[in-house]
């Protein structure tokens, strides 16, 4: 790839970045309102990696009254970025697959390379009654003291 070429792609990651901000608010509406209409007040989604991989758990909800409920499999309407066309598109999903797409997206957007190495762990928490999508994020690190004496 040359810096002309590198450039465009670049600048390609930038759009595509600018507009998955502008459809956040109304994707997370939409998510909310079938999270709302099924009773659930809070939905969590665990992390954790390490080594070059990570794994997500699935995603768990609950009422008011902390009583587990499922995770709806209705299919609600979502805006999407098209990476090569840089236009916004609507697809067709289940509540289930797309928070498991959001939690990755999201995740992969603040902390790249979160499986890598050490990895890290934690959890995201949709809250209703906020509205709010909230990251728990612990990252992991191996320290070494080295020491060396000549008497």
């Amino acid at each position: 790839m040359n810096d002309s070429q590198f450039a465009a792609y670049e600048a390609r990651c930038a759009t595509a970045a600018r507009l998955k901000a502008e459809i956040l608010p109304h994707n997370k509406q939409v998510l909310f309102d079938a999270l709302s209409t099924a009773g659930i007040a809070v939905v969590t989604v665990g992390f954790d990696g390490c080594g070059d991989s990570g794994q997500f758990e699935a995603p768990s909800a609950f009422a008011a009254d902390n009583e587990s409920r499922e995770v709806p499999n209705t299919a609600i309407t979502v805006q999407c970025v098209d990476f090569e066309s840089s236009q916004i598109t609507e697809i067709e999903t289940s509540v289930r697959d797309y928070i498991e797409q959001l939690v990755c997206d999201l995740l992969e957007e603040k902390h790249s390379g979160w499986e890598d190495g050490d990895g890290a762990y934690g959890e995201f928490r949709f809250s209703l009654d906020e509205r709010s999508v909230t990251l728990e994020y612990s990252e992991r690190y191996t320290a070494t003291n080295y020491y060396e004496h000549e008497f």
